[in-house]
């Protein structure tokens, strides 16, 4: 997915620990309370699955950013890291006591991928609805 933004789109830097999921979600709220849009459930729970995903299986830095697609205006939510692992939607497992983060932002978003990055590492973004 190719990205068209302003210089000032703002980005979050995370240290990859636990607190980053919180972080995350807390600055997608300001973004969506900027723009007015009340209801950023879809938006919290997502930005913490992607950032949850990099803490996990990434590595250094976490990045985050959330901006409007200047051609359709809907949000999209970019999480970068350093990993090389790219994520993946896992099969239903039914015993599984972890796994199904991905599966989930799958259903709830209008589109979501991974970009590698030439310089190493990876983008992980979700459109939402």
């Amino acid at each position: 997915m190719p990205t068209a933004l302003a210089p000032e789109t703002p980005t979050l830097v995370l240290d990859p620990n636990d607190q980053a999921p919180g972080l995350a979600r807390r600055f997608l709220a300001a973004r969506f309370a900027e723009w007015g849009i009340e209801d950023d459930y879809v938006g919290r729970l997502v930005v913490c699955e992607l950032v949850t995903n990099s803490y996990r299986h990434g590595q250094g830095s976490i990045v985050v950013r959330v901006f409007r697609d200047e051609r359709d205006g809907l949000v999209v939510v970019e999480v970068w890291d350093g990993g090389e692992g790219l994520p993946v939607v896992r099969s239903e497992n039914y015993a599984a006591t972890s796994g199904r983060g991905l599966m989930l932002v799958a259903e709830l978003v209008r589109a979501w991928g991974v970009r590698p990055l030439n310089e190493g590492g990876k983008v992980t973004w979700a459109k939402l609805p």
